[in-house]
């Protein structure tokens, strides 16, 4: 299920959304031009890093991508959700709002996988986070989405069951699968379900620049 557009009109210009989009390319790309015997390096010092963690990385970590793949589909979720929740705080609450719930998901991936030496990194924690804000604000309001099921169907899907739905598979793999991580040691499951909820409740605390309607 792959979101396309949020049936919902946006006020004003998605700044610091486009502005977040281009500092994970730049990140990306440099990290992409590193010689081979520095990338691992690269990724180690500035990734989230459990049994050896630095308070930075907290941060910075959330800059960091594993591939094209990864980055494009991180940045295309931000962009269908994230453009609308900045349009509602504003550009400065919009990137605090959004650099919190990253931090809350780094953490609750941290206490989950306290040991491992499995380096974390990637946006998808504070991008459920703006996806939990969107489900709070916009619960009603529908998505237009590829979903893939033998053939390919375009079809608009209420916010609520899109998001409830990805939140639940995020969730269950968290729990049933070994440390919080696929088997591959891709995908940080606690960091989601950590980033949505602090989207659920962040939400509430910052104030909106605009009454929202759904």
């Amino acid at each position: 299920m792959i979101p396309l557009k949020a049936l919902i009109n946006r006020n004003n210009p998605a700044t610091m959304t486009v502005i977040i989009i281009a500092l994970n390319v730049i990140v990306f790309l440099w990290e992409f031009i590193q010689p081979p015997y520095l990338e691992n390096t690269f990724v180690m010092h500035y990734a989230m890093v459990p049994d050896h963690l630095k308070l930075t990385t907290l941060v910075t970590s959330m800059f960091l991508h594993a591939g094209w793949v990864h980055l494009i589909g991180n940045m295309w979720f931000l962009w269908v959700f994230g453009s609308h929740i900045e349009d509602v705080m504003g550009s400065a609450r919009f990137l605090l709002f959004y650099l919190s719930c990253g931090v809350v998901s780094a953490v609750v991936q941290l206490a989950m996988t306290l040991h491992s030496p499995i380096p974390t990194l990637g946006a998808s924690g504070a991008i459920a986070g703006v996806m939990g804000a969107f489900l709070v604000l916009y619960p009603r309001v529908r998505v237009y989405s590829l979903i893939f099921v033998f053939f390919i169907f375009m079809v608009e899907i209420p916010a609520a069951f899109m998001l409830i739905y990805w939140f639940g598979i995020q969730l269950v793999n968290g729990v049933f699968l070994s440390h919080g991580f696929s088997d591959s040691g891709g995908t940080a499951w606690f960091a989601h379900v950590g980033g949505f909820l602090a989207g659920l409740f962040l939400i509430r605390l910052f104030p909106n620049t605009r009454r929202y309607f759904y």
